[in-house]
């Protein structure tokens, strides 16, 4: 089976040694996006914003797959406080309808650039 490099310039270029995203088949591996701005590469200030900016950036690597955040079926969130996990739940609510992917919120020590949030998921195209 081959894959492909899926990038989207509306999201974050990859800070690191990885793609933003990998298609094999139908399936696409949405690399973790943490909430940086696109445009200037730095992080967006406050929970709430930084939550919509990473689903923001998810929505824009899902779409440069020929996909949208529909069509994710697994979603992993990762936070520094779970605290936060009320107002992450909300956002989710402002992008999802059911049926909701299968999802994991994970409370970790720390986060590239001193994120709160970063997500990753697996997208599954027709």
């Amino acid at each position: 089976m081959s894959k492909s490099v899926i990038t989207s310039d509306k999201a974050p270029a990859a800070i690191g040694t990885y793609s933003q995203a990998i298609k094999a088949g139908n399936t696409v591996y949405l690399s973790g996006q943490i909430p940086l701005d696109p445009a200037t590469m730095q992080l967006v200030e406050g929970f709430e914003a930084q939550a919509v900016q990473v689903f923001e950036n998810l929505k824009a690597v899902c779409e440069a797959a020929g996909g949208s955040l529909a069509d994710i079926a697994k979603l992993n969130i990762f936070l520094t406080d779970l605290g936060n996990f009320a107002t992450v739940n909300e956002v989710m609510g402002r992008y999802f309808q059911q049926p909701y992917p299968a999802r994991a919120a994970i409370g970790v020590a720390a986060l590239p650039r001193g994120a709160q949030v970063e997500m990753d998921g697996i997208l599954v195209l027709e």
